[in-house]
């Protein structure tokens, strides 16, 4: 009994010394303190470098939009890393990441170029990185669903700014809705996008910038109506489920076809065509002007499949084709369309494992910046005429 109420005296008297050598020392000494801030108070904040950081195009502010409801943007960023609707190489379910990457020496507070004389960012509008959509890779049916799901998500939120885009007119419920460049993927990401946009505008109008037509029947042999959805037919299912107007356009057509039938079955869902000699034989001005003419005041997605450009210049694609547009012919292009009725736009087909140093990603973010350039301009910004360019290759 004796030796128990000894070790209780113990136990309290060391109890009433920690408490009060507690009620006399801090925790932290004013010199633990000082250590603690010390980079704060020799360099200031935390800056991410163009090379360092979370990943985020260009930088932006990110969310994880599809679960934050909170997240308030005008225009989105939206990655779809799927690539299993391929015919030839995968790996653009990398490109999500890819052409983030290749975005990381811009940022919103260097956007001004002199090509659009303007910064993107600086325009009143609210563009916000919102990830990317989680996409089975097992499941082409589910993929396609969770895509759709995704996109008309993100339609649905109210727009961050008051400043109107014009685009109610063409909306169902006559509303401003977000806009949305989306970051592939493959070129199947399209045929979900397409109807996401229907609900919403009703039939669109499409550019179509690529090598290849993306019109064509499913493949020989059996198939069923996942195998029938493809990076290579997906236009044609969006044609016979009236997805699209009869006022679209192709530009810089250069694969080999099975003959003139594909050409012809290609404008019964409504498409002209530009091919890549072109811009040899007319030029650049021409060309916008064709393409302004097609799609007149008509609500427009713009999908710019990487391979349009050149393989040496953009080598990380699945299905390469020699001959194509160079990097600079195609961006003037792009300027020259700036002030039509943009709904969306993608860039798709960018394979990192192919690249070289990483120019087809760097390519990729640059085209992604005149896509948001684009957007929010309000005319062309290509004035000079004739135009005298001439295929650099």
């Amino acid at each position: 009994m004796r030796l128990v109420s000894s070790s209780f005296l113990l136990c309290a008297l060391s109890l009433s010394g920690a408490l009060a050598h507690d009620e006399q020392t801090p925790l932290t000494s004013p010199d633990s303190q000082t250590e603690q801030n010390e980079w704060v108070q020799k360099y200031g904040g935390q800056i991410d470098q163009m090379f360092s950081g979370p990943l985020s195009f260009s930088h932006l502010p990110y969310a994880k939009c599809l679960e934050d409801a909170s997240s308030n943007f005008d225009i989105a960023l939206l990655g779809m890393p799927f690539d299993t609707g391929v015919s030839y190489r995968p790996g653009a379910r990398f490109g999500p990441y890819g052409i983030r990457s290749g975005s990381r020496r811009q940022k919103e507070t260097r956007g001004y170029t002199l090509s659009w004389g303007m910064n993107p960012y600086a325009q009143g509008s609210n563009v916000l990185d919102c990830g990317d959509v989680p996409i089975s890779p097992f499941d082409n049916s589910l993929a396609v669903d969770q895509m759709e799901v995704a996109y008309s998500t993100l339609l649905a939120r109210p727009v961050a700014s008051e400043t109107p885009t014009g685009l109610a007119k063409f909306a169902k419920d006559g509303k401003e809705h977000p806009r949305i460049v989306t970051l592939g993927g493959d070129h199947t990401i399209v045929l979900p996008i397409l109807r996401s946009l229907n609900k919403v505008y009703g039939p669109v109008s499409v550019i179509h910038f690529d090598a290849h037509l993306d019109t064509w029947g499913p493949y020989p042999g059996r198939n069923t109506e996942q195998s029938r959805v493809t990076h290579g037919t997906f236009f044609r299912i969006a044609g016979e489920e009236g997805l699209m107007r009869d006022t679209n356009i192709h530009a810089g057509i250069r694969c080999k076809l099975a003959g003139i039938e594909d050409i012809e079955s290609d404008q019964t869902f409504g498409f002209e065509l530009v091919t890549t000699d072109d811009i040899d034989d007319i030029g650049v001005s021409e060309i916008i002007k064709r393409i302004r003419s097609r799609i007149g005041d008509s609500p427009v997605y713009l999908s710019l499949d990487i391979d349009v450009i050149d393989p040496g210049l953009a080598p990380a694609t699945g299905t390469p084709e020699a001959g194509g547009w160079t990097t600079r012919e195609l961006k003037r292009i792009l300027r020259g369309l700036a002030g039509l009725n943009f709904v969306g736009a993608d860039v798709v087909e960018v394979a990192p494992a192919y690249d070289n140093a990483e120019i087809t990603g760097i390519a990729a973010a640059d085209l992604v910046h005149d896509l948001l350039s684009m957007f929010l301009a309000k005319e062309s910004s290509i004035r000079r005429q004739p135009d005298s360019s001439k295929d650099e290759l």
